[in-house]
């Protein structure tokens, strides 16, 4: 709903003077507006057509000067489209966030409304240390809801990013820790002759088998339900990538899965991650990984947002050699400096004639 450029403007700054920090405090006001829109569920009420004010008002049961001074609002933003009294979508607002259209992203909508809700409540959190609602179980429900939010995030982004990932050789894939598989049905339909696999909790890989199930390349992704923080990855790939998950968890819980990644990869095999990486010595900075940790802070027990540097140590500890970053084009990067390479030692492996499919006999469709 932000464009790229407008939400890194907003937090790449340093904040000197108090005319900076009240402007830093106002960043508020575009965001609630647009939360708004989604409560009403605004663009999907307007779907096709064009409206005067005060029938949409009366559809949606507000005011009418409320919703003046709103549409005014996302129509500066560009959501909406004014002519005189009358409002319509923009394209943006007719498909992504118009529930009646096939390109709705509710998982990923529904995702940034309970965030909201969440960051009112950060001082739950850094009173306790804790998640908020540590207390109340995860239910199958919101990891299926929240896995489709995945999915809508990263449909423009796998492709992007795969597209400059090359793969050269390698026969089978996994996507640790992949949710939805959206990174590994976009791996497949780059690279013909590539076999891929998910692992997650089997929540989550219900989702990823529905959309593989729409996807062309879907027959070549097979399945593992693992918790994989505790138990052994079984199978040897070529690849394993493992993306926006290092933060999940603390150093010695990532530590503890860079050993079972290393076990899992074939001699030479190739192990990718990306992440909100902070880059600088103190770990301040990018300032939007920073204030990522603190989303880490409302949702997780002991995530967290990490230096290259400290990863780089870890993947080194766990006996990856070749570690070294990514460049990824400026703008298609889900995090801009974001993604690190690490070997096993070892001679990449070679193409052979006939696959095998090793990972394929002990995972499930």
């Amino acid at each position: 709903m932000v464009s790229r450029a407008y939400r890194e403007g907003l937090v790449t700054h340093k904040i000197s003077t108090f005319e900076e920090f009240r402007a830093a405090i106002s960043t508020y006001r575009l965001p609630r507006v647009l939360l708004a829109a989604l409560e009403l569920d605004l663009c999907t009420a307007i779907g096709d057509r064009s409206w005067t004010l005060s029938a949409l008002a009366k559809k949606l049961k507000v005011s009418e000067r409320g919703l003046s001074i709103l549409c005014r609002s996302l129509a500066s933003a560009g959501v909406l489209h004014k002519k005189g009294g009358v409002y319509r979508n923009s394209k943006l607002g007719a498909t992504a966030l118009n529930g009646n259209h096939r390109a709705y992203r509710g998982g990923y909508l529904n995702l940034i409304r309970s965030h909201w809700s969440d960051w009112i409540r950060l001082m739950e959190s850094v009173r306790s240390g804790l998640p908020l609602d540590h207390e109340v179980p995860d239910s199958l429900d919101y990891r299926h809801q929240f896995t489709w939010a995945m999915h809508h995030r990263t449909l423009e982004i796998a492709p992007a990013i795969t597209a400059q990932l090359h793969l050269g050789r390698a026969q089978t894939l996994l996507d640790l820790g992949g949710g939805p598989g959206t990174y590994a049905l976009a791996f497949l339909a780059k690279n013909p002759r590539l076999r891929a696999t998910v692992c997650d909790r089997e929540a989550a890989l219900t989702v990823a088998k529905e959309i593989a199930s729409t996807h062309k390349a879907g027959h070549r992704l097979s399945y593992v339900p693992l918790d994989f923080t505790k138990e052994s990855i079984p199978g040897a790939y070529d690849v394993i990538w493992y993306s926006n998950v290092l933060h999940i968890y603390s150093p010695d819980e990532n530590q503890a899965i860079f050993r079972r990644v290393r076990a899992a990869l074939k001699p030479g095999g190739r192990f990718i991650l990306q992440d909100a990486f902070l880059r600088d010595h103190e770990g301040l900075y990018p300032t939007q990984a920073s204030l990522f940790a603190i989303s880490m802070l409302l949702s997780t027990e002991q995530g967290n947002t990490y230096t290259a540097s400290e990863t780089a140590k870890w993947l080194k500890q766990a006996g990856f050699v070749s570690i070294k970053p990514v460049s990824i084009r400026k703008g298609t990067a889900d995090w801009e400096d974001g993604i690190f390479e690490a070997s096993t030692p070892g001679p990449r492996p070679r193409m052979i004639a006939n696959q095998t499919g090793s990972s394929r006999s002990r995972t499930t469709r």
